[in-house]
């Protein structure tokens, strides 16, 4: 028989915030698998690190940083092909993501490659929006509010359109977009209703009105926006 595939959000950086379900996981797992960014160490594995057995074989999805999706999807064929390996020798493998392996996370694009071949079971994370939410003691929604999500890279146009038809909003993947999604929210007259933050739950956190955000920020980033009086008054 072949092994499982489990596919184990780890939250957005502090080990605490990793769910029961995924820290027993981890702790017995015989292989992990996590992706790499060009080459660096690994955000994912970072988090778990304490906990992976000495004795587990790791397999490692190095990432390229650019936008042509060839090459990551290249890397993504690469481990699937590992992990179907591993699968294969009855095996079970854990794939560690960080936050939610289905938002935003890259567990989905292995889940593509191998749920139709294999037993696949999904961990939720706790989201990096909820941790922001959190750290930055912000309400995102309550009774019929709605909340929208919005990456960064989006146009300017298609930013400033959303935003100015949302309730509150939640922007992530900020980074190198900081300088265009601040010119909208400021044009749009939201910048006091604006939180930033970064590296939520990790040491080096940030979390500032916008208007107080530094100049440059990491992907890690995320800006958070609500309209309007406290609707959960």
């Amino acid at each position: 028989m072949s092994g499982v595939l489990y596919g184990v959000g780890l939250g957005p950086g502090d080990p605490e915030l990793m769910t029961l379900r995924a820290h027993r996981l981890i702790s017995q797992a015989a292989v992990v698998a996590y992706p790499t960014l060009a080459g660096g160490e690994s955000f994912a594995r970072s988090i778990a690190a304490d906990i992976i057995p000495a004795g587990a074989d790791e397999i490692v999805m190095d990432v390229p940083m650019t936008t042509a999706r060839e090459p990551a999807q290249a890397a993504y064929d690469k481990g699937a092909a590992e992990i179907a390996a591993a699968l294969e020798s009855g095996r079970d493998v854990v794939c560690l993501c960080e936050g939610d392996p289905f938002f935003y996370g890259s567990f989905m694009y292995l889940f593509a490659r191998l749920s139709d071949r294999y037993e696949v079971q999904v961990v939720p994370g706790v989201t990096s929006i909820t941790t922001c939410a959190a750290r930055a003691g912000m309400p995102l929604a309550a009774r019929n509010e709605r909340l929208t999500v919005l990456p960064g890279p989006l146009p300017e146009d298609e930013l400033r359109a959303r935003i100015d038809g949302a309730e509150s909003v939640a922007i992530m993947k900020v980074g190198r977009h900081l300088p265009k999604i601040r010119s909208v929210i400021d044009a749009l007259g939201l910048t006091d209703h604006a939180m930033y933050i970064e590296r939520a739950s990790l040491p080096d956190e940030v979390v500032c009105p916008l208007a107080d955000a530094p100049e440059k920020a990491p992907y890690f980033s995320m800006i958070l926006l609500t309209k309007g009086a406290d609707p959960w008054l």
